[in-house]
């Protein structure tokens, strides 16, 4: 099964999008964030209202290269789907790679795959939030989810 991936370009530094990523979620994911993603580790929990939150582990955190996080428990409670806790057990590897001065930003969710009832819905919120994150590391001011 071929897993989502996806890489994005970004005007900015290895260090600044490791930082984006290993310290500051609330500012281009979702701003309702509780626990500490910042080391391995480190357990934290997303939001997205009421009905969708994703707990992960960070499994492994190399500064400015790469960053792996294992989903320990999530719901994903909407109407539409039938099996709403198909994050758990998926791994997301976040790989950086400086190109002169850019860094490409590189996302695997391994588990998400075309065969899951998620996938088009998933597929489609990475797209958005990895805009995200990109406005947020090339202007400052990313578009999280906001309750």
């Amino acid at each position: 099964m071929d897993n989502y991936t996806n890489t994005i370009e970004v005007k900015t530094t290895a260090d600044k999008s490791y930082g984006a990523l290993a310290r500051q979620i609330p500012l281009w994911w979702t701003e309702m964030f509780e626990g500490s993603s910042a080391q391995t580790g480190d357990v934290f929990t997303i939001r997205f209202g009421v009905n969708i939150h994703k707990t992960m582990r960070v499994k492994e955190s190399i500064p400015n290269s790469k960053i792996i996080w294992e989903v320990e428990d999530s719901l994903i409670a909407l109407p539409e789907l039938k099996n709403q806790t198909e994050w758990i057990g998926t791994t997301i590897v976040w790989e950086l790679v400086p190109t002169g001065e850019n860094t490409q930003i590189k996302v695997t969710h391994l588990g998400l795959n075309p065969d899951i009832e998620c996938y088009d819905i998933c597929s489609n919120g990475w797209v958005q939030f990895l805009g995200s994150l990109k406005l947020f590391l090339e202007t400052g001011k990313g578009t999280p989810y906001k309750e």
